[in-house]
This record gives structure tokens, C-alpha cells and sequence, in this order.
């Protein structure tokens, strides 16, 4: 279902044409060479807990359910799986903050110590006290969920920034013009230095929190009121909400703004140019458009696959929506045919809440949980005449090949001593079956979110993928492994029937902990642990 919005008055459509007029006029006068030469422009539109089977073409293309079947309608992102080169097997990590910063960087998070996603919460940075000896300023004092009964294991730190020393994306894209629209949460929560700016972005709008109201948000993005008083700052610095659009919902206010900025683009073609679009979308709190929920409410697919909730399902569409307008609008300006559109997730679906977002099934588990459903995302590349093919590549790629892939796509140096690969192989010949590739995730908490086997509490989780296996830790003591080319759905762990790889697996994983990843941001053993207390499968000690 596409709903009619405001954007498309009469006075939009009167500014797309007068864009088209200039950009008629504009290359008319131009150099036909200098269009052949100069690198694609990017537009890169990464949703937030979108899970790989909210899309409608990977959820008929990856479990038995027909098209008819499926309650979300995303006809604009099914397009471009249709058009384009979708991934079956991407990976992105169980949280948003980590993801971001494992795009950003092409690091591995855990690395940079971005091992959660925090609240506003405490750090050294915002209470104004100098950080104990190895630790950051930006690290976050805890990071701890109302998780009941004793504990083998105590929470880890979290950094929450990204450094800008580091040759983050729009710093390696020297070519580009970069510009960020959306969601950050890699800000230290509003610390000054920290924003997108000042890792050479544009910034056309953004919010840096996890979350954001998706009506009358615009207080919360211009406050400058300090969170905290003691921050060693005049004003708040974690947010613009961006030029007025006159929309009421926030996904169709960040959309406005992106064509805004397209449109402009459209104006000055010689220049190149990288779009990094974030949407809060499908994120919580959730909030939709009153005739889109009544619609989904009374959809009779509603309830297949255990998903049901009418306001995210219209949710989903919002962003749907978002996508058709953005590639309508690279059409009409005639920017299409050398921009490359990039459309991700940051981690899987959400069915914690309650009641649940959504529900990933045939995959296990969702957002928090290292299985396939909290860590495997849709991701698509498309541009006319280049990324067209309408193929699946069913070769693991990782959200850290993100960096070096727009390096490499654009002429653009790509960083030494980073985590990812270039896609540009398996974008030329998706068929092709690229190298084994080893895959690192590191989840250090205790976590309201509850086991899919066992329910209770999520604790402590690492995991490793190389080639077609994937072993997963638990620090309570538990080892799994899984074929995932022939067990998707993490239904038949191999750990007891192949004793030898599950051993390789697990020290080749925690040998890259421990030559990765700083100490504040392990887990720590609780020294008043009870274990009869405890009604979780038995601790056993896997670590030391």
C-alpha cells in the first residue's frame, strides 16, 4: 500500500520539473566527458531495526511464504532486490551503536570499545571527571538492564563515540561531497567534537540518540539545554533538525529534506556526492500515520508468521515509502544513472517488546541475540547500467565491507589496518563465490532480552563465523555450532557431534578477543556469585 502524502503537492512537483529545467540547461553547456569521468554518487539508506524478514522479497526469497501471504507491504525496497544485487547473507552486529560504528570505520566495533547501544546515561566526558588510567572519556560509567537474579558475570564498558581520528567515511571519500541526514548515536550523547560535522559531514538534519518521537520530535533534536551540567560544554551539540518541511511525521520530514538536498545536487552535477540517509525508522517508540495502522489493522494476513503489530507494519511502509520517493526523485533530476542507492538494516527485528515489533521467523532470535535473526540484514546495491542485474549473492559479506566497497566504487583510497573487504568482485559477478571470509561479534552484557531457548535473560555473548561455520559462546558456559548454508534457522548445534572444530572455532575467537579488544570492555566475574541461586543452565566457566 502506498498512502498519499503531502509531498507530493502541486508546489513539489513544480520544484522537480524547475530542477529538471536546470539540469537540462546545466548539462547542456557541460562537457560531455566530465559526466563519464567523475565517480558515482552515493545515496546510502540504512533503516533501523529493520529485520531481514520485514522486506518483502527477502522474506519470499529465504522461507516458503508466498507474496500474498506477507502482511508488511514494501513494494519501493522490493524494487530494488528486483532491480539490483541483494545479499542474502549480510551481516550487520545485534545493535545499532556498533553497526554504526562498524560502517563508519570498516572496523570490527568491539575493537573501538563500541560494544552496546546506551541510553543518555553517565560518562566521564558529560559528569566532567578525568577518566581512571586506559579508559576513554567517552566511555559510559555501566551499562546494566533491571536483569534479575545472581549473575555470573558483570557487565563490560561501552565506548560511545567514534574517534575522529580515524579515517571514517566521508574523510576516505575524498572525492565526494559528504552529507548525513538522520539518526547518529555516535556522539558521546551530545558531546561537542563528536558530531557528524566533525567527521567532515554535512549536516543537513540528525539526532544523535537511539531513539526518537515520530511526532513533534523537533524540541528534542534543537535542545541545547545540557543533559548534564557538568558536560565541559557551552550548549548540547547532539542535534539539528534541519530546514522546516511542514510534515508532521518524522520519516516524512527526513525524506523532504533528502530531496531537498538531491535537488540541489541536481544543480551543481560536476561535484560528486555521498548521502548517508539514517532513518529512525523502524525503531521505537512505535508511532504511525492513524489511516496506515487502520489499514494494517484490517489486513486478513495480519498475524502470518507471528507478525501482527498494525502500527509497526505501517511503520515499515513509512520507510517503504521513503525509498520510493528518494529513487523517484533520482530519476526526475536525472542524478539515477550515476548514483549508486544502498539500502541496509542495522541489526535484526525486534520481538522484546510488548507487545512485539516484529517477528524474524524462520530465523532465530532478533535485535541483542547473536543468532541469525538478531545479526542477518537485507542488503542492496543498485545503479542503472552497473547494478542492475537483478541478482542474489549468497556469499556472507559483513556491514564492514561498507567503507572499503564505496572506497573502492569511487577511485578513493581505501584505509590500511581495517576489518572489511570490497563487494566490488561480487557486485561485478554476484554469481561468483568469493573467498572464506571470518566474521567477529562480542555482545559483553546482561540483557533483559530473553534466550530463545531457554528464556531467561540474555547474558554475555561472543561468536565467530568462518566459511560455512558459525560458533556462538555463551559465557555462562554453553558452546554452539551451526552449517549455516544447510541450517539457516540455527536448529542443529554441531558442538557435541564435531568436538574438534567447535575447540578451533572457539580459541581462534577468543585468541581475537584478546588481541582486539581492550579489557574494561569484557565481561567481568561476579565475586558474589551464588550458583544455587541461580535457575539458568549451569555456569561453567569457558573463558580463563
Amino acid at each position: 500500500m502506498t498512502l498519499p502524502s503531502p509531498r507530493f503537492s502541486w508546489v513539489s512537483t513544480l520544484r522537480v520539473a524547475l530542477i529538471g529545467l536546470v539540469m537540462c540547461v546545466g548539462l547542456a553547456g557541460t562537457d560531455p566527458s566530465i559526466a563519464e569521468e567523475r565517480p558515482p554518487n552515493i545515496v546510502f539508506i540504512l533503516a533501523d531495526d529493520l529485520g531481514i524478514m520485514d522486506v518483502g522479497a527477502y522474506a519470499t526469497h529465504l522461507s516458503n511464504t508466498k507474496p500474498s501471504e506477507l502482511y508488511y507491504e514494501t513494494p519501493n525496497i522490493d524494487a530494488l532486490v528486483e532491480k539490483g544485487i541483494a545479499f542474502s547473507q549480510a551481516y550487520a552486529n545485534q545493535l545499532c551503536s556498533p553497526t554504526r560504528a562498524a560502517i563508519l570505520t570498516g572496523q570490527y566495533a568491539a575493537r573501538l570499545g563500541v560494544t552496546t547501544a546506551t541510553p543518555r546515561t553517565k560518562t566521564y566526558y558529560n559528569q566532567g571527571i578525568v577518566p581512571p588510567k586506559g579508559y576513554s572519556l567517552h566511555d559510559a560509567f555501566a551499562h546494566k538492564d533491571a536483569v534479575p537474579g545472581p549473575l555470573a558475570w558483570g557487565n563490560a564498558h561501552s565506548n560511545t563515540v567514534v574517534s575522529t581520528d580515524l579515517l571514517t567515511l566521508s574523510k576516505v571519500l575524498t572525492t565526494h561531497d559528504s552529507a548525513y541526514l538522520g539518526k547518529w548515536h555516535l556522539g558521546g550523547l551530545g558531546a561537542k567534537g563528536q558530531q557528524p560535522r566533525d567527521h567532515g559531514f554535512t549536516e543537513i538534519a540528525f539526532f544523535d540518540s537511539g531513539g526518537s518521537p515520530y511526532f513533534h520530535w523537533k524540541k528534542d533534536w534543537d535542545q541545547k539545554k545540557l543533559y548534564y551540567p557538568t558536560m565541559p560544554q557551552a550548549e548540547q551539540a547532539g542535534g539539528y533538525s534541519g530546514s522546516p518541511t511542514g510534515q508532521e511525521y518524522l520519516t516524512d520530514d527526513l525524506t523532504d529534506q533528502a530531496v531537498d538536498y538531491l535537488n540541489q545536487r541536481a544543480q551543481t552535477p560536476e561535484k560528486p556526492f555521498f548521502l548517508y540517509f539514517a532513518h529512525f525508522s523502524v525503531h521505537t517508540p512505535l508511532q504511525a500515520k492513524k489511516n496506515s495502522i487502520a489499514y494494517f489493522d484490517a489486513k486478513s494476513q495480519k498475524g502470518v508468521h507471528g507478525q501482527s503489530n498494525a502500527t509497526y507494519a505501517a511503520m515499515v511502509n513509512h520507510l517503504d515509502d521513503s525509498v520510493g520517493v528518494i529513487m523517484r526523485t533520482l530519476q526526475e533530476t536525472g542524478l539515477a544513472e550515476n548514483t549508486i542507492v544502498v539500502f541496509s538494516s542495522d541489526n535484526g527485528g525486534v520481538e522484546y517488546t510488548n507487545p512485539a515489533a516484529t517477528d524474524n521467523f524462520p530465523f532465530k532470535g532478533g535485535k541483542a541475540c547473536l543468532y541469525e535473526g538478531g545479526v542477518r540484514i537485507p542488503m542492496v546495491f543498485y545503479q542503472p547500467g552497473q547494478f542492475d542485474q537483478g541478482s542474489w549473492c549468497n556469499t556472507p559479506v559483513n556491514c564492514i565491507d561498507i567503507l572499503p566497497t564505496f572506497a573502492s566504487l569511487t577511485e578513493n583510497a581505501i584505509p590500511k589496518n581495517i576489518d572489511g573487504k570490497s563487494l566490488t568482485p561480487l557486485l561485478q559477478n554476484p554469481g561468483q563465490k568469493g573467498p572464506p571470509r571470518t566474521f567477529y561479534w562480542h555482545y559483553p552484557f546482561n540483557v533483559i532480552v530473553k534466550h530463545p531457548d531457554n528464556g531467561f535473560p540474555l547474558t554475555p555473548h561472543s561468536a565467530i563465523r568462518v566459511g560455512d561455520y558459525k560458533l556462538i559462546f555463551d559465557w555462562q558456559g554453553r558452546l554452539e555450532l551451526y552449517h549455516i548454508p544447510q541450517d539457516p534457522f540455527e536448529k542443529n548445534n554441531l558442538a557435541d557431534a564435531q568436538p574438534e572444530r567447535t575447540d578451533r572455532l572457539f580459541k581462534q575467537l577468543k585468541t581475537w578477543l584478546r588481541q582486539n579488544v581492550k579489557e574494561r570492555y569484557f565481561p567481568v566475574l561476579n565475586p558474589k556469585y551464588q550458583p544455587p541461586q541461580d535457575e539458568r543452565p549451569p555456569f561453567v566457566n569457558l573463558w580463563d
